[in-house]
């Protein structure tokens, strides 16, 4: 059984800073690629970010480019999001996701976590 568990949210003044960490279990690590998505109240769900099997090559929505960062440890089978600069606006449920490429869509990605709340306070 697949599982995808995200912490390190919580509360936090804007121009903070938060890691989420998503431990994952029951799949081959190493054989995917990890997003993490967002979803504020009352708006659909949102591409921040997706990293490569072996972290060669990342991708960041534009509004979280120069502020979040992503990695992942292969031999702990965890991927980490460090957000700094955090903004009002980043306030939302954030999920990790596994899948085969490291691309934008939700269709891309096999396995969800149950996400974490991030909110930012201005």
């Amino acid at each position: 059984q697949v599982q995808l568990v995200e912490s390190g949210g919580g509360l936090v003044q804007a121009g903070g800073s938060l890691r989420l960490s998503c431990a994952a279990s029951g799949l081959t690590f190493s054989n995917y690629a990890m997003g993490w998505f967002r979803q504020a109240p009352g708006l659909e769900r949102e591409f921040v970010v997706a990293i490569t099997w072996n972290g060669g090559r990342t991708d960041y929505a534009a509004s979280v480019k120069g502020r979040f960062t992503i990695s992942r440890d292969n031999a702990k089978a965890m991927v980490l999001l460090q957000m700094n600069s955090l903004k009002p606006e980043d306030t939302a449920v954030y999920y990790c996701a596994a899948g085969a490429v490291a691309r934008h869509a939700e269709t891309d990605y096999d396995y969800w976590g149950q996400g974490t709340q991030v909110t930012v306070s201005s």
